[in-house]
């Protein structure tokens, strides 16, 4: 096992596009690591600057002690899970498993028993003479993750390796690897845009944007203190609530309420500045009646989510997203309140989209 250290690390295409910009990261010794971000941000591409698949322009990389900045692939101790899997279509399940050792040079009964035993841990037992075309989805995941673990590596590299899955399977893989890497202990690095997974399955995340890093943390500080509104209206199954305000005599106007400013932030802002509210739409409450704090709105659109409902509403120019309990759902058109909890809220500067505080 190995940490991984990066410095600066740039990596700068034709034209002066930077896919890594600059970026700062430490990843601990046997930590499940996530790299979130949309489509674009440069998450695949630090990926790929980590396993040796993109040569980094400036820059350092370590891999526990060593230097591995201009190293080749083979000699970093990593192996690799892609998106669409990459097997061999014409090998069977064993030899796919095996392939890498069969790089190594090592002896073909050796290889073919060290690829049964880690497919048997990996729930592939008896489809070891199966060729990838004979197998499902989840299967064919197992097997591109058997294949790189069976290397032994001392970093474990994730692309998207449960895109390709349907919406159970990816719930049923979810479970699975984060067993496999707690049995493993090997230090993995996983990318995705889903959220979700991200929240699930990392020790920590970091959060790209166009190259750069906005924000690294554990699941719970990421969601519940984000950096920027960035960050913010990223993180979640449902993004979260920002709105435009401005600061006066330690409130904030939203329609004809007026709700205090986060607690710690008293100091921070000033009469008459420009600020972007936030709270999740788990941390609000909607109320027939009217409460100390609360904002008028109407409903506009519910969407049921099973043991809850999503409801939007719109309180005079701005449109929340609140989460209630299945049995408190409003009808479109009804008038009521939004009552939020008033530790959950944030502020943000609006120039600078940073959180205060």
């Amino acid at each position: 096992m190995a940490g991984i250290t990066a410095t600066q690390l740039v990596k700068e295409y034709p034209g002066g596009v930077r896919g890594v910009d600059e970026v700062d990261v430490e990843i601990i010794d046997g930590e499940f690591f996530a790299l979130l971000g949309p489509s674009g941000c440069g998450k695949t591409t630090l990926l790929r600057s980590i396993a040796g698949l993109e040569a980094i322009t400036s820059g350092s990389l370590v891999i526990g002690d060593r230097d591995v900045t201009n190293a080749e692939p083979g000699v970093r101790g990593v192996a690799m899970v892609f998106q669409d899997y990459a097997l061999f279509p014409h090998m069977d399940v064993g030899d796919n498993i095996a392939y890498p050792l069969r790089i190594k040079r090592v002896k073909r009964d050796e290889r073919r028993s060290t690829a049964e035993r880690v497919g048997d841990g990996l729930s592939l037992h008896g489809l070891i003479e199966r060729r990838p075309g004979q197998l499902s989805g989840g299967q064919q995941q197992r097997v591109a993750l058997a294949r790189a673990v069976a290397t032994r590596p001392d970093v474990l590299l994730l692309d998207e390796p449960l895109s390709n899955l349907d919406a159970r399977l990816r719930l049923e893989a979810r479970t699975f690897l984060k067993e496999l890497q707690r049995d493993l202990g090997v230090t993995t690095v996983f990318v995705t845009h889903d959220q979700a997974e991200a929240l699930a399955l990392a020790d920590r995340i970091a959060v790209m944007r166009a190259g750069k890093l906005q924000q690294i943390g554990t699941p719970r500080e990421v969601f519940q203190r984000p950096n920027n509104t960035f960050v913010a209206g990223f993180i979640g199954s449902n993004p979260m609530n920002l709105v435009p305000a401005t600061v006066d005599a330690g409130t904030i106007g939203i329609d004809h309420a007026r709700v205090p400013v986060p607690a710690g932030t008293e100091q921070l802002v000033r009469d008459g500045q420009q600020v972007v509210w936030g709270i999740r739409p788990e941390y609000l409450k909607w109320a027939s009646t009217q409460e100390p704090g609360s904002i008028p709105a109407e409903v506009s659109v519910v969407e049921n989510l099973g043991a809850s409902v999503l409801i939007a509403v719109n309180a005079g120019g701005h449109k929340f997203q609140i989460v209630v309990p299945e049995d408190r759902e409003p009808a479109p058109g009804d008038h009521g309140w939004i009552v939020p909890q008033a530790a959950k809220t944030l502020l943000f500067d609006a120039e600078s989209t940073e959180r205060i505080g």
